[in-house]
């Protein structure tokens, strides 16, 4: 019987393994050199289309209410597709996925469903439970799981009780209803694997978990995004055909014909991708048939709903049975190239070549990471798996957007004098890493450059294109500003694109002993001309302190950072310096690495060294220019954002959270044949001149150019500050977790912290799990849970100083205990905590799931394992969106680590 979990290795199937080694590296490499197009390919069909910005053609800009998902059925997308784990091109032409009914849901299941973020008491919120089991870097082997319940899928009562519950309360979730009791659910598995690049073997197993025999209908549904309906003078509709018992699409632009197969017995049902226009507001339709012809047809009753003629540009093979308890029905199809459409498709050539790609799989990620117990495997396979199936097609011309389709009414005048009017030159039609598949299925900008990072070990090629996608002419503005995400496309994210390239380089370099100067070179070029944008844009004073704004820590601070307060006031935060100087030192490592092939780059590096130098006296020592305070409080020990009001006072906000540690961040060392190479790295010698003219140069003297053991320091916090800093961060009292460093000190929690200005009052309080207020939608929070990208940058940075200190640094792990310990094992240490999120503990239980039984101990669930957006700061559960497999993904890398130091 099957279980749900990827099986074991088929015995006597080969391994996928040749004298190079595993057959998936070859498939790369294909695919690298375009050899292949291994990549035309992969689970690329996006999750979620409806209720995002793109689809929004309303006067508001309310997305949310414009395109709900009561729409999704019946509405024609007009800039991408989705379904429930499913397949697409890459230009997302063609797709497929499965859709489900279990004879009593009021709605056909052809796509996850959640809340809206006005819906959810803490925004937008997925409510079905699906897995992504596994993925290979080619999509050479695809495995989801999706939990579909027998029972009727309470819709109203989920949407009903979260409107009901207050930001203090948690999410009701779909196990908290019940519907789950005595196992009455389907299991319902899709695996795809490639025969070929155009080649796909399909597999969808149904097994019945309940108790009793209960009916399911699979209705896997092969469809063509509509492209036809918007005006485009190349684009035309062909409808799919029906020839004998195969459905043949005709000849599609950048994809040519294909031919879907079904072993099962079964009638193939028609109709068409277009607006069913008379349902949704009452009007005519403009076609015969309708996008939801399947759902009226089957749960409606509504037999003029499909196409009799067995042609459009929707079809699905209607399969049904009743499954006897814990029966498992295996539904097979192929999709191929009409061209190679030859021969059994079936033969028993598809079950061998299901199983070797499988054995592939396996072997492939044991190579990328070898040395893994079986629970750290299955971390660390599962969060690859999340990180390739959250790859998905994104489609959106801000211009068209804006300005409309010929053939459609033209869109509100209002949008035109929004914020992303200016982003007109946007065109974007790629397959981009999104930050969960559901709740975020759009680009983020400093998201995606931890997604790059993670790849970086699994796809280094991969890793370097989504690293530089934002910054191509088609998503850059004129100004060099990299957007941000469809929301907002211009809020400021923290400057990472230097760090996350220069980490590419280094990990593809340590993983094929090959240096690729020129991606390095590339990144570099892309980068200065972003830097320019963030030197004239936020450095409001002219004094290198810079604002940043947003900064992608929604709500950490007690005021919204990113608009003055009322009585003009405006915050200089001690985290938008820290990033700027961090981005300094990053470019600076590139030029470095750069200039030992060529000199030229050389001239470069004094311009990093000089910013930084002035990025670091701004944040640590006072100016002469009536900035007489620091963003470092001498009281408390510790980095503090500084509201400055209009008649020149001041004031700190003693809160101490994650963007007071993001000066940590700005780190780096050089041995002595560098410096010795590139003299101008040399703080104290190349910058003689500006200390020279320093009235007050004691801190400059003590501070900067420092040396030990051969290696010369750049960092923004010195080694007495860093040892304050120590000590509140390794302490289970503020910072440190049992899985990891929080986002704000827990000492909030018995102590809220309350600040007045005018008549503007705002409470700031430890809060371990969801957001409790409303700012930035309040789907994230910021002040107090566990996140792993700012946990990760934290581990690299204490790495650094250890690289540099040695056993000269001690600090006390944790805090209080008498246990001292180096920089480098500390580090060890919170990844230790951070990866426990996941394994299982010496109860057995993984701290993520939380306290649902279910989770913790069905077999059938224990082990799937999803990584969300961030998690709970005492108890480890995750919390916020729960396939953020693009950050959290970061802890393979951690696991890696790990494996080769502990």
């Amino acid at each position: 019987m099957s279980t749900g979990q990827p099986p074991e290795a088929t015995p006597g199937v080969d391994a996928g393994v040749n004298e190079d080694g595993p057959s998936e590296l070859r498939r790369i490499a294909e695919r690298d050199v375009g050899q292949v197009d291994w990549g035309l390919w992969g689970s690329y069909l996006p999750e979620r289309q409806w209720g995002t910005v793109r689809e929004d053609y309303s006067a508001d800009g309310d997305a949310w209410t414009s395109f709900p998902h009561d729409h999704a059925r019946s509405r024609t997308y007009r800039w991408g597709e989705d379904g429930l784990l499913g397949i697409c091109d890459r230009h997302c032409r063609l797709c497929f996925s499965v859709a489900l009914w279990n004879g009593v849901d009021p709605i056909l299941k052809e796509r996850p469903f959640g809340l809206s973020n006005p819906e959810g008491n803490h925004g937008e919120d997925i409510k079905d439970y699906y897995y992504h089991l596994a993925n290979t870097p080619t999509h050479s082997f695809m495995r989801g799981l999706y939990k579909y319940p027998q029972g009727r899928f309470p819709y109203e009562r989920l949407v009903a009780e979260n409107a009901s519950r207050g930001r203090s309360e948690p999410e009701f979730e779909l196990v908290d209803t019940g519907i789950f009791a005595e196992d009455r659910y389907f299991d319902v598995l899709v695996e795809v694997a490639k025969a070929s690049a155009e080649d796909l073997l399909i597999r969808v197993r149904a097994i019945n978990r309940g108790p009793d025999p209960a009916p399911l209908t699979l209705l896997p549904t092969l469809w063509l995004r509509n492209t036809w309906r918007w005006g485009y003078p190349d684009e035309h509709e062909l409808p799919m055909q029906l020839e004998g018992d195969v459905v043949a699409t005709g000849e599609l632009p950048q994809l040519g014909a294909y031919r879907m197969h079904c072993r099962e017995s079964g009638e193939w049902w028609f109709t068409d991708n277009e607006t069913n226009t008379l349902r949704l507001w009452n009007q005519a339709n403009a076609t015969p048939y309708q996008k939801d012809g399947f759902q009226r047809r089957l749960i409606e009753g509504e037999q003029g709903a499909t196409n009799p003629r067995c042609s459009g540009t929707k079809a699905a093979r209607v399969l049904k049975r009743t499954l006897a308890a814990g029966e498992e029905w295996v539904v097979e199809l192929r999709l191929r190239r009409a061209d190679a459409d030859a021969g059994d498709p079936f033969s028993a050539e598809f079950d061998r070549l299901f199983a070797q790609r499988e054995q592939e799989w396996r072997e492939y990620f044991a190579h990328v990471t070898p040395h893994l117990d079986s629970d750290g495997r299955l971390v660390h396979d599962s969060a690859a798996a999340g990180l390739l199936w959250c790859k998905k097609y994104y489609g959106w011309s801000v211009l068209r957007w804006l300005e409309g389709d010929p053939t459609m009414p033209e869109p509100p005048r209002e949008r035109w004098h929004s914020e992303n009017a200016y982003w007109k030159r946007l065109h974007c039609h790629a397959i981009i890493s999104m930050p969960d598949s559901w709740e975020y299925p759009y680009f983020c900008q400093w998201d995606l450059m931890f997604h790059a990072v993670a790849f970086a070990m699994i796809d280094p090629a991969t890793a370097k294109q989504q690293c530089m996608l934002l910054r191509s002419p088609h998503f850059t503005a004129p100004n060099a500003q990299t957007p941000a995400y469809e929301w907002a496309l211009s809020d400021p994210n923290p400057p990472i694109g230097a760090w996350a390239a220069m980490r590419i380089f280094q990990i593809d370099r340590k993983q094929t002993d090959h240096a690729d100067l020129p991606f390095l070179r590339a990144a570099l070029r892309k980068l200065i001309l972003e830097y320019g944008w963030w030197a004239n844009r936020n450095d409001r004073s002219g004094d290198n302190v810079f604002e940043g704004g947003f900064l992608g820590l929604d709500n950490i601070a007690v005021f919204d950072r990113r608009f003055p307060l009322a009585d003009g006031s405006h915050i200089e935060q001690c985290d938008g310096t820290a990033w700027m100087a961090s981005l300094s030192l990053n470019l600076l490592q590139m030029a470095v690495e750069l200039s030992r092939e060529e000199e030229e780059y050389a001239d470069m590096c004094e311009r990093f060294v000089v910013d930084y130098v002035q990025l670091a006296i701004s944040l640590n020592a006072p100016l002469k220019n009536g900035r007489t305070y620091l963003n470092w409080d001498e009281q408390d020990g510790f980095y503090y954002d500084v509201i400055k009001r209009p008649d020149g006072s001041h004031d700190y906000l003693r809160t101490r959270s994650v963007s007071g540690l993001v000066p940590l961040l700005a780190v780096a060392s050089f041995d002595v044949e560098t410096v010795l190479r590139l003299p101008m790295l040399d703080v104290r010698r190349t910058l003689a001149w500006f200390f020279h003219e320093r009235t007050s140069p004691t801190w400059v003297a003590e501070n900067l150019g420092i040396w030990h053991n051969d290696r010369l320091l750049f960092a923004l916090v010195p080694k007495d500050r860093l040892a304050r800093i120590c000590e509140r961060l390794f302490d289970e009292t503020e910072f440190l977790s049992p899985y990891g460093i929080r986002s704000l000190s827990k000492v909030y929690g018995a102590h809220p912290y309350t600040y007045t200005e005018g008549h503007q009052s705002q409470t700031l309080t430890y809060s371990p799990a969801d957001s409790p207020v409303a700012m930035f939608g309040g789907n994230s929070n910021w002040r107090g849970p566990v996140w792993m990208p700012l946990n990760f940058l934290l581990i690299e940075a204490l790495q650094k100083f250890a690289h540099f200190y040695g056993d000269s640094f001690k600090v006390e792990f944790p805090t209080r205990s008498g246990h001292w310990i180096n920089l480098w094992d500390a580090s060890l240490e919170l990844e230790k905590r951070l990866v426990a999120l996941f394994r299982r503990d010496q109860q057995g239980r993984r701290p993520f799931l939380g306290d649902v039984e279910l989770f913790q101990n069905d077999p059938h669930w224990r082990d799937l394992l999803q990584f969300h957006e961030y998690f709970h700061g005492d108890n480890g559960r995750g919390v916020g969106a729960s396939h953020q497999t693009g950050w959290t993904a970061m802890v393979c890398k951690l696991l890696t680590q790990l494996s080769q130091y502990s």
